[in-house]
């Protein structure tokens, strides 16, 4: 483990864990062996990482967050407090399912909000945005602000976290209020078109 790695003395980090330089492992934080972590992430207290799970760097994991096996967090992504991740579809007690786990994947600079539920399986794309108790059962679209239960988009939110001026569905064109980022939106996919100098 890299020297500039903090880990809480109640903390547990198992043997052959890999931790970035810069992150720091809170009050009764698990990491398991397995776990493959980047540069410059937080585990909250009472998080649990998993052995088939992967972290990209500058990562936010809130308190009492488990990332079960089969998940990856790509670069800057923040899991709020008491959010869930799944990796079974179908659980039951007494039927062993560890061979059919399902992948989840957050992509880059999406926002988890607190406790929201991420069904296995999906995709939450780049720098979307899962409002506070929303339930993601489908994938959601970059740059997506979705709420509710079953998640539904309701809008778009830019790279720094502002919510765009574009109707969820349609087409045009909106700018961050506080970067001056130009986002274009068509159909279901909204890109960006610009930053600013």
């Amino acid at each position: 483990m890299p020297a500039h790695v903090s880990v809480h003395p109640s903390a547990i980090v198992d043997d052959g864990a890999q931790l970035g330089d810069g992150c720091h492992v809170w009050h009764f934080a698990h990491i398991s062996a397995g776990a493959r972590i980047g540069r410059g992430c937080s585990f909250g207290q009472g998080v649990y990482v998993g052995n088939d799970v992967v972290v990209g760097d500058n990562v936010k994991v809130q308190n009492n967050v488990s990332v079960y096996d089969a998940v990856t967090l790509e670069d800057d992504v923040f899991c709020g407090p008491s959010m869930v991740f799944t990796n079974v579809h179908n659980p039951r007690s007494a039927v062993s399912r560890k061979s059919e786990y399902r992948r989840t994947l957050v992509r880059r600079g999406a926002t988890l909000g607190a406790n929201c539920t991420i069904v296995c399986g999906t995709t939450v794309g780049e720098y979307a945005f899962v409002g506070a108790g929303a339930v993601v059962s489908r994938d959601v679209p970059a740059f997506a602000l979705v709420v509710g239960v079953p998640a539904r988009r309701i809008g778009w939110m830019s790279r720094h976290g502002e919510r765009l001026d574009l109707s969820p569905k349609g087409s045009g064109e909106a700018t961050c209020p506080a970067t001056g980022e130009r986002y274009r939106l068509e159909g279901d996919t909204l890109t960006l078109c610009s930053s600013p100098t």
